[in-house]
């Protein structure tokens, strides 16, 4: 088996530059939309991306630059979508091309807002695309340590497995090693619960609650998002593995995650709307945060440490007071 030639890289940010990265390691050329023709104009002149991980080089003549995702979905077979979940549909709304036909990977670390579907979901129920033809791209990996090539492991999901092996190996590189699961639904929202407890993990920070809390905060995250992934997707998967817990860690703990970095923020007193302005980038776990609740609704999972941070950043209760009764829970 074999997979469709020309990937495309279907956004502009930091993660989006990095997997370009990747593909570049690997692939002669790609095709890489991007939603600003100024943003393309200096990321020629520069050669680099103006905005996101500027000491990455790359060397554009190996790159079909558009702002026109028609021209680009036109000429590419595998399509990585790397926008955040906010926009998704912003994107998709210029779209006239069929693509379900293409292969379809998500590396969006978020569910869609309104719908509250997973993008996998999201791109069968709206687009026609078969779930053997959509993969999940995960981590743990930041962004900046894959900019530094420093050794990362990568996770590609797919139901059809021998498609995500071939994906695997067009993205592996010296440091680069990957593995591939069929847990779609499972990862993807591993990857918006972790960011949540990344949040939670900064408030926590924020208000001065030192390590020994932080590893009692995130061995209760990691059984709460086990409880709501065999309840929403129940499959026989091991939440050890790196691609969940390991995934938790990184974003929890590390110094790159936006997440983690906009919930200090709320923890040391900042409003959503200045954390959210001073950050100047998309925190997703913020807006997972509300669409986990919705879809919870549904299903009564127990989970504290999600209620906690609802209740924190959209009921605007305090950090102090909402953390307080959260240890009060805990084992």
């Amino acid at each position: 088996m074999k997979l469709p030639g020309k990937i495309a890289i279907m956004g502009g940010g930091s993660w989006a530059t990095a997997i370009a990265k990747m593909c570049l390691a690997q692939e002669d050329s790609i095709n890489w939309y991007m939603r600003r023709d100024d943003r393309i104009a200096d990321f020629k002149r520069l050669g680099h991306n103006p905005a996101y991980l500027t000491g990455v080089k790359f060397d554009t003549k190996r790159i079909n630059f558009s702002s026109n995702i028609n021209d680009i979905v036109k000429e590419s077979d595998t399509l990585i979508f790397v926008t955040p979940s906010p926009y998704l549909k912003a994107h998709l709304k210029k779209l006239k091309m069929k693509i379900k036909d293409k292969f379809i990977i998500t590396a969006i670390k978020g569910i869609v807002p309104d719908d509250n579907v997973i993008v996998s979901e999201y791109f069968t129920k709206e687009y026609g695309v078969p779930p053997e033809n959509i993969a999940v791209l995960a981590g743990p990996c930041h962004a900046e340590e894959v900019a530094l090539e420093r050794l990362s492991y990568l996770t590609i999901a797919c139901p059809d497995k021998d498609k995500a092996r071939i994906f695997a190996r067009r993205l592996g590189s010296s440091f680069i090693k990957t593995s591939v699961s069929d847990d779609v639904a499972g990862i993807e929202y591993s990857s918006v619960l972790k960011n949540v407890y990344a949040i939670a993990a900064g408030i926590c920070s924020g208000l001065k609650y030192g390590d020994n809390f932080q590893a009692v905060l995130i061995s209760n995250a990691i059984q709460e998002m086990n409880r709501f992934l065999n309840t929403v997707h129940p499959l026989n998967r091991n939440v050890d593995e790196s691609v969940y817990l390991g995934d938790l860690l990184v974003t929890g703990y590390s110094n790159f995650s936006r997440n983690r970095t906009f919930g200090t923020m709320i923890g040391k007193g900042y409003s959503v709307k200045s954390a959210q302005i001073e950050m100047e980038m998309i925190a997703e776990g913020y807006y997972g945060t509300k669409c986990i609740k919705e879809i919870n609704k549904h299903h009564h999972v127990n989970m504290p440490i999600l209620d906690a941070v609802y209740n924190i950043l959209y009921e605007r209760i305090s950090p102090m007071i909402e953390i307080k009764l959260l240890t009060d829970s805990f084992r």
